[in-house]
């Protein structure tokens, strides 16, 4: 055998195969997204990161992957070749022939060790930046709009959005690309391996009837029967595997929020029923787990019984020949070597059935997520026009999720300096009416016109402190800024105890009490200065004291702010020149109080 010409054409056959290939993936590719579910789906999470045209274009380094890819498959054709060689030197007792075939082994085993290599980086390579430019198109599109709030307005909302986020992701990008290229190499290689085969299979001599070329008509009619068996055993994997992600999370879920509501359970003696909660949601995943055990060690115990046959089949067919001397030593090995190769390639699908149910149920979990995020931005919300140093509200109605009044055609108009206090009694909308004028409640209809953006500023009951510094929880949403006003501003607020650990990070939702943190949050608003501050109760776990003297902080260092305040406490109104009260079906009254 001439190695020489054995480059050349090789160099020469991966030229036309990746012409071929890239021309063929191309249409297909676009057929397949213009008539398929799972298709659409793909283009739907990624279309918009292959549709760039710059260097820095995905589709590059994917060029290359699929070029290293088909060189794998003329690597298979070349040991192919190797393996005739080698067999037919030790039959002919050939030494010198035998040891040049060491020496080829050892160039293309290097070659091959080189390229498995280095294909694994280009793939896990690409991944990563597909997985970062995913997880910046999902998250973007889940706080888009307030996706991630209006969310649990929804009937039907996607559950666990953290881990369609950062496990489902993954996973797509991984399986895409992995999925992708399994196919075309197998595609390619059982073409290869189809021409050697043919060349080598003669005829075959089966119940009287001669067949050329019979041992590949066996293969293919071996292998497509085997797999129309695999896809009926292993069909309901799809749903498993959707539900196994499903309660698995839900699981974690449940884990969370025992760590997160600890002190409250804890209070209640509550440990008895989220022992029986969690062993709940553990028990459903473990009787999936189980389901999935057993289609699985099904699916793969028929793919082992099926792999084992085809190792002897091709010699049991060839045997004849062999014996009658048609054919030497290295023709049966490469028959049986290139029956095998057919056999897997052919098998692809087979064993990668629970692969690809594994990836269908991702898509969809992808997929159903992207459109819970536009459904809940579809949601009408009430319009909110841009206007300075003013809040009017013009003909506002609001009604509960089940469409029950809670008010009806409500007319204000407050300017520079002017404070609110809403009471009523629970229920009645007070909380409900502040979120329609942020903007966040789909149920109600009227006008709305506030101070935009970082001029408005919202105090609830329970305040958000993210994890980090006590400076960034004390700037929040704003970026923390160094300098001496963050330490004058918690001695305003009598957290002076805290100036010393401004730039400490923490969880401070679990070290400063609830009252502490209310306290931050007037000094949030001292900070930002804004023109329009809303307080849902944001006193409430402060004795009178402390509520007087936050409450006098805020008329003397904003003395130009419209305060709209929520509470029940008589205390207030002092601090309020006008109190609006709801009185329930809609019904509202409002008061002068200076």
């Amino acid at each position: 055998m001439d190695w020489s010409n054995e480059v050349v054409n090789s160099l020469i056959w991966l030229g036309k195969a990746f012409g071929i290939t890239l021309t063929v993936l191309v249409i297909v590719g676009g057929l397949l997204i213009q008539t398929t579910r799972w298709g659409r789906q793909f283009w739907r999470l990624s279309g918009q990161y292959f549709l760039r045209y710059d260097l820095r274009s995905p589709i590059w380094p994917l060029m290359f992957i699929l070029l290293i890819t088909l060189f794998g498959v003329r690597m298979d054709v070349l040991f192919s070749r190797w393996y005739n060689q080698m067999y037919t030197s030790l039959q002919k007792l050939d030494f010198a022939a035998f040891w040049f075939a060491m020496i080829v082994f050892c160039i293309l085993a290097t070659i091959h060790v080189v390229r498995a290599l280095y294909i694994t980086y280009l793939q896990q390579a690409f991944s990563i930046h597909w997985r970062q430019w995913l997880n910046t198109r999902l998250v973007g599109d889940w706080l888009d709009g307030n996706a991630y709030y209006k969310a649990g307005f929804l009937p039907d909302a996607s559950d666990n959005p953290d881990q369609r986020i950062q496990q489902d992701i993954t996973a797509f990008a991984t399986s895409s690309l992995s999925l992708l290229m399994g196919i075309i190499d197998a595609v390619v290689s059982m073409v290869e391996f189809t021409i050697i085969l043919w060349g080598l299979a003669g005829t075959l001599r089966l119940a009287g009837l001669e067949i050329p070329h019979g041992l590949v008509y066996v293969a293919y009619a071996y292998v497509i029967a085997a797999t129309v068996f695999a896809y009926y055993i292993g069909r309901p994997l799809i749903s498993l595997n959707f539900i196994s992600e499903q309660v698995a999370a839900t699981y974690r879920y449940a884990l969370v929020r025992l760590k997160e509501y600890s002190e409250s359970i804890a209070f209640f003696r509550g440990n008895t029923l989220e022992r029986a909660i969690l062993d709940n949601r553990f028990l459903a995943s473990i009787a999936n787990a189980w389901q999935l055990l057993w289609r699985n060690l099904f699916l793969d115990g028929y793919n082992l019984i099926i792999s084992q046959i085809a190792v002897v089949f091709p010699l049991i067919l060839q045997a004849q020949r062999f014996f009658s001397k048609e054919i030497t030593l290295g023709d049966l090995m490469q028959t049986s070597q290139a029956f095998g190769q057919l056999q897997g390639n052919l098998s692809f699908f087979r064993r990668s059935f629970a692969d690809f149910a594994g990836y269908k149920a991702t898509l969809d979990r992808l997929t159903g997520f992207v459109d819970s995020n536009m459904d809940a931005r579809a949601l009408p919300m009430p319009s909110i026009e841009a206007r300075a140093e003013q809040l009017h509200i013009q003909n506002l109605n609001l009604q509960s999720p089940h469409h029950h009044p809670l008010l009806n055609q409500l007319n204000l108009n407050l300017t520079q300096g002017q404070r609110l206090l809403i009471r009523g009694r629970s229920g009645s909308g007070k909380t409900t009416l502040l979120r329609a004028l942020a903007g966040l409640w789909p149920y109600a209809e009227g006008e709305i016109a506030r101070p935009e953006g970082s001029a408005t500023l919202f105090l609830s009951q329970k305040p958000y402190l993210p994890i980090g510094t006590l400076r960034t929880a004390l700037y929040y949403p704003g970026e923390a800024v160094e300098g001496p006003d963050a330490v004058k501003v918690l001695e305003q607020v009598q957290l002076g105890h805290l100036a010393g650990r401004l730039d400490e990070e923490a969880d401070w939702s679990r070290i400063l009490s609830l009252g502490e943190q209310q306290r931050l949050a007037f000094g949030r608003a001292l900070l930002a200065q804004p023109a329009l501050l809303f307080l849902d109760e944001a006193t409430s776990a402060m004795d009178e004291g402390l509520e007087y003297a936050m409450y006098q902080l805020l008329r003397e260092r904003l003395p130009q702010c419209i305060l709209v305040s929520v509470g029940h406490r008589s205390t207030l109104r002092p601090f309020h020149q006008q109190e609006l009260e709801l009185t329930g079906e809609g019904g509202w009254q409002l008061h002068a109080l200076q």
